[in-house]
């Protein structure tokens, strides 16, 4: 710990540390005078939504954008804060620690995503010109020194490729300026209601180091307090008679939490920096080199279990992640003769380390097979000795996440009457995956081969490749009529090797039994390669058999490729091609009105399912037909824009824990979604008020059927299917409204300025799961899971600030979530059929705190 703070404190020391609350931008990512430059008083936004530097109201999509005085006056700092002030926005919290949300637009949502081996998220996340969007987790960069955020809801799959099907998220970063050195440095402290203390300290430089160069350093660390305890508890297991005695009566297992007994349990520390060098190589061409680091270490669990109390939980292994990751990028800018030019290029490197409790699973299957005696007499949870053992899990699992990226592309002149922006595009992302379920003191001959008490093992590879050229113009029919037509073509290509699953008992050439803890013949070593080309299933009769070696290192041996005889295995594919549109017509009958149709579409890969029985999963595709009004009125004081919209989601994605909690991803029905979004800004003098909200009502369109069934009618043939969704369930996540707004009044005083700020955040109730009927594992009995797992809450937060600034400095007090509100970010169960303990990922409970800042 000593070493990590000493490399914080060199960091922070080093770099100077500053952000200051600079204005609206007037180039992309310019930052604007730090004191004692005059205040800008302009209201004007630029934004690169559309590849090129133009003002907010002149874009005709449905686009918010936080610029850095905005960011710095709300105190945001992570993607959970600034997804508050987006309407378009929702997120899944899978498990609530930081780093593993999974991010939705305009209700494009199904829910159950964010499996390693699943699909690709349906927004894409950019950091400057750079994708970092990722599986299983956004990459929540730490908001500070930048420029500004961009939401552009709706698809972006003509200008942002494959992961932007329903919208993009864009964090732009503050760029090293010539002008001058200045900096900024700026700490907090607060206190969090039922938690602990915490703070940070954040601070950048930028240095001119000669009359083309410049430096920009940044560098923060922060520590959010804790506020869910692990809380003292047992579980036992049959043949004990109740589930939680805290001594065995009756032969059975019983075992506590004490070693693990914590209040304020759930801490996260983030440190990092970012350092950017701007290169004038002449008047026309510039290269800017960037790197980012940032190491996030959370501990303990972010949802708490409202069985046991009010953010309380009872968990009784190690729970902690860390996850780092860097990136180096380069964007190089110039022109051609009067065209514009840009190469944006970036390698990505993530890692993550997670230890989960499972002890639930063993608690729910313990219930569900209590007919046979629970786990102890239907599965083989036995040491070496052949005796019953504690047959609690604790998940220990890594992602290794790679990415390499890059965008070529060239724009004509922008006060032309046709205009043209062109490129093309290159991505390759692979992962890493490693998933071990471990049960202390399991038999060797019941774990995963080679993996002394692993229960199952995932050992995997996946590789997602991205190819594509776009292009879009403009032409202006009358010079307050302008339309527009751009396309993508697209070729993806999605791979992924390896193991999973459970062992196979050794004995007798894999013949003896039982043939690991859960007694299944059918999943995991069983299924590997042999060295002809077969699977062991196939051949095993008690004859010897050789297998294929790993593909994957860490592995036992390979059970999910494809042989090719003469080749040896090779990953399973999924791969396809196509082409995204968009059509805009754009309307400008005055000055400061802008009226706009669109019509466009987006898409999501295929992929494959690891289950031999359950066919890949399709692209799905949604097309958006929308209207919009931007508005700017008496001289730039007044603006309000809206848009209202239909989207098309076809044959929607869909994933969901099928048998022994496996993940499945399935195409479903259609899916109909209406919306209109609008945000308002009004400033005058020491008054500033905004707002910003949205109203998105989205449906099925057929029966979502348990079992795959192109009519949609989802008739039992024997199979069992039933409606598991019927025609009109609304989707889940994504609240049927959500409004934020935040006034704010400065009044100037003799020795400095004073104000104060008042901002207000509402979202309706939604449903956590769109199925309202599966059959439940072990009994057969239809089940509602949607019920069981529970509706998302209305909730309203209040944040507070009141604080003072000077030419170099500024103090504010500051309270968030004043009325101590549970709002409900999201609800998880720890697997498919746990729901006798449903948690609730809750918002921060009110924490007040002081901060301040100095510029030089």
């Amino acid at each position: 710990m000593l070493r990590h703070n000493a490399v914080r404190t060199v960091l922070l020391a080093s770099s100077m540390l500053s952000a200051a609350p600079l204005a609206a931008q007037t180039k992309d990512g310019a930052a604007a005078q730090p004191a004692p430059a005059a205040e800008d008083t302009s209201h004007d936004i630029i934004v690169t939504a559309q590849k090129r530097s133009e003002n907010l109201q002149n874009v005709p999509i449905s686009i918010q954008a936080l610029g850095t005085k905005k960011l710095d006056e709300l105190n945001i700092t992570n993607f959970a804060q600034y997804a508050v002030q987006l309407p378009s926005v929702s997120f899944q919290a899978l498990g609530g620690t930081p780093g593993t949300n999974v991010i939705y637009m305009r209700g494009v949502a199904s829910g159950g995503d964010g499996n390693h081996s699943a699909s690709l998220p349906s927004v894409g996340v950019y950091l400057d010109e750079q994708p970092v969007t990722t599986i299983g987790g956004n990459l929540d960069v730490h908001v500070y020194d930048i420029a500004r955020i961009e939401s552009l809801a709706g698809p972006q799959g003509t200008l942002y490729g494959a992961s932007s099907e329903a919208g993009t998220i864009r964090i732009i970063t503050n760029k090293p300026d010539l002008s001058h050195f200045y900096g900024r440095v700026d700490v907090e402290g607060n206190t969090v209601a039922h938690g602990g203390q915490g703070g940070k300290i954040e601070g950048f430089v930028n240095a001119p180091l000669n009359d083309r160069m410049a430096l920009r350093v940044v560098g923060f660390y922060e520590r959010d307090a804790g506020y869910i305890d692990n809380v003292a508890g047992c579980r036992s297991f049959l043949p004990e008679p109740t589930s939680n005695a805290c001594t065995a009566t009756n032969g059975g297992i019983a075992v506590n939490n004490r070693a693990f007994v914590k209040k304020d349990y759930n801490d996260t520390e983030i440190w990092g920096g970012r350092a950017a060098l701007k290169i004038d190589l002449d008047n026309n061409w510039t290269v800017t080199p960037n790197f980012i680091y940032q190491d996030t270490r959370s501990h303990g669990a972010y949802g708490f279990d409202p069985k046991v109390g009010d953010l309380q939980v009872q968990h009784f292994f190690p729970e902690y992640r860390r996850d780092r990751f860097i990136q180096a990028a380069l964007t190089i800018e110039g022109k051609l003769g009067n065209w514009d030019v840009t190469y944006a290029g970036a390698y990505l490197d993530r890692k993550d380390l997670q230890s989960s409790d499972y002890t639930d699973y063993a608690e729910a299957y313990d219930n569900l097979y209590h007919g046979a005696g629970g786990l102890a007499g239907y599965f083989y949870f036995q040491d070496n000795a052949g005796r019953t053992i504690d047959p609690r899990q604790r998940i220990i699992g890594t992602d290794h996440f790679k990415k390499l990226s890059q965008e070529f592309r060239v724009a004509s002149p922008q006060d032309e009457r046709f205009r043209v922006v062109a490129g093309l595009f290159y991505q390759r992302q692979s992962n890493d995956i490693h998933q071990d379920y471990q049960v202390t003191g399991l038999a060797d001959n019941l774990s995963v081969n080679g993996h002394p008490g692993t229960l199952w093992l995932t050992q995997q590879h996946r590789v997602d490749r991205d190819y594509a050229m776009f292009g879009e113009a403009s032409f202006d029919i009358t010079p307050k009529l302008t339309a527009t037509a751009g396309g993508r073509a697209y070729i993806y290509d999605n791979t992924l090797i390896g193991f999973f699953g459970f062992g196979r008992n050794p004995g007798g050439n894999y013949t003896a039994s039982p043939y690991n803890a859960a007694g299944s013949s059918r999943t995991g070593f069983i299924q590997c390669f042999t060295t002809s080309g077969a699977r062991l299933r196939d051949v095993v009769n008690g004859s010897p058999v050789t297998l294929l070696p790993a593909a994957v290192d860490g592995g036992p041996c390979t059970n999910l490729a494809v042989y090719a005889a003469g080749a040896g295995l090779k990953p399973v594919e999924a791969s396809g091609q196509g082409v995204t549109y968009r059509f805009n017509l754009t309307w400008k009958p005055v000055h400061g009105l802008l009226f706009y149709g669109t019509v466009s579409s987006g898409f999501r890969p295929g992929g494959i399912n690891r289950r031999a029985n359950v066919p890949p999963y399709q692209a799905d595709t949604l097309t958006n037909y929308e209207l919009g009004a931007k508005t700017t009125l008496f001289n730039g004081k007044v603006r309000l824009n809206a848009a209202i919209y239909q989207q098309d989601w076809d044959k929607f994605q869909f994933s969901f824990l099928g048998q022994n909690s496996f993940t499945e991803i399935h195409n479903g029905p259609n899916a109909r979604i209406r919306g209109v979004e609008a945000d308002a800004t009004f400033n005058s003098g020491g008054l500033s008020l905004n707002a910003a909200g949205s109203y998105t009502d989205a449906k099925t369109q057929q029966n979502l059927c348990l079992f795959d069934d192109p009519t949609y009618v989802c008739a039992n043939t024997g199979n069992g299917n039933l409606v598991s969704a019927p025609k009109g369930t609304r989707l889940p996540i994504t609240p049927q409204f959500k409004i934020s707004g935040t006034a704010r009044y400065t009044v100037p005083l003799s020795f400095a300025k004073a104000y104060g700020q008042l901002n207000v955040a509402h979202q309706s109730s939604a449903a956590s799961d769109i199925r309202t009927a599966i059959y439940e594992t072990g009994t057969g009995n239809i089940i509602n899971p949607a019920a069981e797992l529970g509706r998302l809450a209305p909730f309203t937060t209040i944040d507070l600030a009141w604080g003072l600034e000077w030419t170099r400095f500024n103090v504010e007090l500051f309270a968030r979530n004043v009325g101590d509100e549970r709002g409900q970010l999201s609800r998880f169960e720890e697997c498919g059929s746990c729901g006798q303990r449903p948690y609730i990922v809750p918002i921060q409970p009110r924490t007040i705190g002081i901060r301040a800042g100095a510029k030089f």
